[in-house]
């Protein structure tokens, strides 16, 4: 690894092209006949909407792990300057397939740490779907957002509940071929109440972290939602 954490990136992007393989192609249509949408939880036509940002036409937004683009695209269909990254080159290049031609949305393939560093762009929001904010360091990723963000603009992510017990850095492991160890990335599990805790103190204010029920009569696991506003 080099002092700027490259093999680790690009260990990252080849678990993640892996895991774009596994996964089809969002919907043409939605339930409710929408050929765009926004979709924060792991289950379809479920959960809050994109306006949770308080996005107007015009405003920038950048998702933190876009994958095949779905929720960047319905951004830009709505007038915002979206700006999807993601380590996955396969991810990405779903997007470009399934999004062509979308006026205002740009995908770039990045880490989310090197992207926020590196830009001089100031966001009206930051958000992350089951992406960046689950695999990467909050004590990193955190005060690069925090930066990045204008006064008072939102900054959500959605992720899976930790499980009873596993909190902070945890291993995720993606199946690769039948010959081949599961890659294995990090990610990070806490508690809404401790998520709330750990924003507040990196500067963000009006900090809300619940977890979302699954659908009627799922038995599975509901989604972690948070959301802040950037403190000034």
């Amino acid at each position: 690894m080099n002092e700027n954490g490259q093999v680790v990136a690009d260990t990252r992007s080849t678990a993640w092209d892996t895991y774009a393989q596994s996964k089809p192609q969002r919907r043409k249509t939605n339930a409710k006949g929408e050929t765009t949408w926004f979709n924060w939880t792991q289950y379809p036509d479920h959960g809050p909407g994109g306006d949770v940002l308080d996005l107007t036409p015009g405003d920038r937004v950048l998702d933190l792990g876009c994958g095949s683009g779905g929720n960047a695209a319905h951004l830009a269909t709505l007038g915002m300057k979206s700006v999807g990254i993601d380590l996955s080159a396969k991810q990405l290049g779903k997007a470009r397939e399934r999004w062509p031609g979308v006026d205002g949305m740009e995908l770039h393939q990045a880490d989310a740490l090197t992207y926020l560093g590196d830009t001089c762009t100031i966001f009206d929001a930051v958000y992350s779907v089951f992406g960046a904010a689950w695999f990467t360091d909050p004590g990193l990723l955190l005060p690069v957002i925090h930066a990045k963000v204008k006064p008072g603009g939102v900054f959500a992510f959605s992720q899976r509940p930790p499980a009873d017990g596993c909190y902070g850095c945890q291993a995720s492991y993606i199946p690769r071929g039948p010959e081949e160890d599961p890659a294995v990335v990090k990610r990070w599990d806490y508690e809404p109440d401790v998520w709330v805790l750990i924003l507040k103190e990196h500067g963000f204010v009006g900090v809300s972290a619940s977890v979302l029920d699954p659908p009627p009569g799922s038995s599975r696991t509901g989604t972690l939602f948070v959301r802040g506003l950037q403190g000034g």
